[in-house]
């Protein structure tokens, strides 16, 4: 009894040291390392930062179309010099001369999107102050009302107009493509280090069991049952397992760096993954897939707005290069006076009218050449997004077809390990009694090996397909929805 209680109080005071000197172990599913890439990683946060970088650019683009108000001035500009003036006799001098000019002015203006012009409100007051004769005088337009319209000329307002809310609604959709690619590399790195660590399993299982059998068969070596030609090769076996063991512990600590790294966990706790056995029952038609790709993908989008762009470009092309005129004027009030409250006391009308106009006699062919270009561009970029809209629904057909494929192989692998694991544990008690060969023995060992390797590859391939399915299309097949957008209302 005094023996076993101080066994008791030994083992107490040394179980804490042990379990704190073994590492720490923390436990995670595919579908949690993915949200955690999809928050916390640096691939993350730099999708973050794109995504606000284009709401903002949309922000301005659509404040460039309201009323934009700004106040201009030069305050002061002062001047001290020596001017030549010519006298009565016809002699010259140079007379001092010391002024200031300030002039201050607040103006509104809006475009016209539809016509590419812009309409203007303008109030501006001047004044001049003359040091050597102190003199002040005040000039200024208590308010002036003016229209500036192209006519003939590209209107780049119009076209903005058309283009810019389809570029913006491509960024909101690459957010959602971007998060996706993010859980397509994440599931990667995932089943690597799955992988490694299956591996480093089987490793560990077959030295333990290889050391078993070795020292079983020294017995039977001692006993004459057993030649020395099986012993070496068991002991061989043993070797090569410790190496794989190594090895396989190596693959897993690199395998989990990667991991951790792209994700974004930098404790230093051990991952232990999960198997995601769990796979969707729903087979998906591609037809279906296809459809929702069309509505949900930017390429839809990508591809209107290249064409929008390419069509722009020939209206460009036809606008610079032919007859351009513009209108101009302006209706409003001015005055001046000593003082500044005397511009605003009965100021007299002021109107200025302007047409201007070019047009190129002699350019030796260049208009044409432009026009050309713009109209052949044009042409390539309809091939080019035609070429893209078919291969862009091959992608989305083949992603399909590998899905259901492997979601089918998935069920052939899993019972193909079953019946692997349960062969050798069956050819390993064979062997102890002498019914099977060394050979056997090893055959259903790689066996097993190798059947446990292709289930987890399975699952991988399946994974991979199924995340660069959601990827294609934008859609969740699990809860049949759309994958959500984050907006700025």
């Amino acid at each position: 009894m005094k023996s076993l209680f101080t066994y008791c109080l030994l083992w107490l005071s040394l179980s804490p040291a042990l379990s704190f000197g073994q590492p720490a172990l923390r436990q995670l599913s595919l579908q949690e390392v993915i949200a955690l890439a999809q928050e916390q990683s640096a691939v993350a946060k730099q999708v973050e930062t794109t995504r606000e970088t284009s709401y903002w650019e949309w922000r301005s683009f659509k404040a460039g179309y309201k009323p934009q108000l700004s106040v201009e001035g030069i305050l002061p500009d002062f001047s001290r010099t020596f001017n030549p003036v010519t006298q009565p006799d016809g002699t010259l001098e140079f007379k001092p001369v010391t002024n200031n000019f300030s002039e201050v002015g607040l103006t509104l203006q809006q475009v016209i999107s539809p016509t590419g012009g812009s309409i203007f409100v303008t109030s501006l007051m001047q004044r001049f102050d003359d040091f050597d004769r102190t003199q002040t005088r005040y000039n200024g337009n208590p308010a002036i009302i003016g229209f500036e319209q192209p006519l003939f000329a590209y209107n780049k307002l119009r076209w903005a107009k058309r283009i810019e809310p389809l570029r913006y609604e491509e960024s909101r959709k690459q957010y959602v493509e971007d998060l996706e690619e993010i859980a397509v590399t994440a599931t990667g790195l995932y089943f690597d280090l799955l992988l490694a660590q299956v591996n480093q399993g089987i490793a560990a299982k077959n030295l333990a069991n290889n050391d078993t059998l070795y020292q079983v068969a020294q017995e039977k070596y001692k006993l004459g049952r057993l030649s020395k030609n099986d012993l070496l090769q068991l002991r061989l076996a043993v070797l090569n397992a410790g190496l794989d063991q190594a090895q396989a512990v190596l693959d897993a600590q690199t395998a989990l760096l990667a991991l951790k790294t792209y994700v974004g966990l930098r404790d230093s706790l051990e991952l232990q993954l999960q198997v995601p056995e769990d796979v969707p029952e729903a087979d998906i038609q591609p037809v279906v897939a296809l459809a929702e790709a069309h509505k949900n993908r930017k390429e839809s989008l990508n591809f209107q707005r290249r064409l929008l762009e390419a069509e722009s470009g020939v209206a460009k092309a036809k606008g610079d290069n032919g007859f351009n005129a513009s209108v101009y004027a302006t209706f409003g009030l001015t005055n001046r006076g000593e003082k500044w409250r005397d511009i605003y006391e009965q100021p007299d009308n002021q109107q200025r009218a302007q047409i201007g106009f070019s047009m190129p006699l002699l350019d030796w062919g260049r208009q044409r050449a432009d026009y050309k270009v713009a109209e052949l561009n044009q042409k390539l970029v309809q091939h080019t997004v035609a070429q893209e809209e078919a291969s862009f629904e091959q992608a989305v057909i083949t992603q399909v077809n590998q899905y259901n494929t492997l979601k089918n192989r998935i069920r052939a692998t899993s019972e193909a390990d079953a019946i692997a694991q349960e062969r050798y544990e069956i050819a390993k008690s064979m062997y102890l009694i002498g019914r099977i060969s060394i050979t056997d023995l090893n055959i259903a060992l790689a066996e097993k090996d190798q059947a446990r390797r292709a289930y987890i590859a399975s699952l991988s391939g399946f994974w991979d397909a199924y995340y660069g399915l959601r990827q294609l299309t934008l859609y969740d097949f699990e809860k049949q929805e759309v994958l959500a957008t984050k907006a700025e209302e």
